[in-house]
């Protein structure tokens, strides 16, 4: 009789701190549309933030989605002051070095923006002494940096601000995500803007894809997330969030 007291108080025990287990948090920058943002009421939205919640779901996990700034972003996750970083992060071999990876859940290209007419493209020639604005400790700030040194490069802690800069003429250019500069085009005074040429995929300069970035020491949550992702990509979850916020697909198969 006291064995099965005993046992039942144990259970109770362990379901009680399950009960209270803190929940994941995950980390997004919150400065990124339609990939991560804030919207009107303070509230964390756009598609990280959803792919987010669909693995929440899938894990039957308790989450909590926090903004961090870009620049902090990897620092955090290994000073745990999150668990997972869900932020349109591009897989790179340097990355890899300090954090694990889940597979890519898209990939969508680096591209020049500059104004209609201007004679710009991604070419060292055309590019030299040209002002071309990147979002700092980006894979397109190091694509940048690579294979176009003769740009005069200007650094920015959001892509925002250097679109700000293009839009004022402070710049001769931009290199940014494709998709984030799809959706800017279409915003108010993007119609002076254009796209210079087609879209940079080269793994070698942009990385493998956006995959989400968990501590080297939490193998188990990787194995989770990636497991969850598997899932949302192939029960059509990962499709309708696809669609309602892109045009084209972003997956990357």
């Amino acid at each position: 009789m006291k064995l099965k007291i005993f046992a039942a108080f144990a259970l109770a025990a362990v379901l009680g701190q399950a009960a209270q287990a803190d929940p994941i948090r995950i980390a997004t920058e919150g400065a990124y549309p339609p990939f991560n943002y804030i919207d009107e009421s303070g509230e964390l939205k756009g598609f990280d933030v959803d792919i987010a919640k669909a693995l929440c779901e899938e894990m039957n996990a308790e989450c909590e989605i926090v903004a961090q700034a870009w620049d902090g972003m990897i620092p955090g996750l290994r000073a745990g002051k999150y668990d997972a970083i869900v932020a349109s992060m591009s897989i790179t071999e340097k990355r890899k070095q300090a954090v694990n990876f889940t597979r890519p859940y898209y990939q969508a290209g680096a591209i020049l923006v500059a104004p209609k007419g201007s004679d710009i493209a991604l070419d060292p020639e055309k590019l030299k002494g040209k002002t071309i604005g990147v979002q700092r400790a980006t894979t397109y700030a190091n694509l940048l940096r690579e294979k176009y040194p003769q740009a005069e490069i200007k650094t920015y802690d959001t892509v925002e601000n250097h679109n700000l800069d293009l839009k004022a003429g402070r710049l001769d250019g931009v290199v940014a995500q494709r998709v984030f500069m799809y959706n800017w085009l279409k915003e108010e005074g993007g119609d002076a803007f254009e796209f210079k040429g087609e879209p940079v995929l080269d793994e070698k300069y942009i990385g493998e894809g956006a995959g989400i970035a968990v501590d080297k020491s939490n193998p188990e949550l990787l194995e989770r997330l990636d497991t969850a992702l598997a899932t949302i990509m192939e029960n059509g979850t990962y499709d309708a969030l696809n669609d309602k916020y892109f045009p084209f697909s972003i997956r990357k198969e």
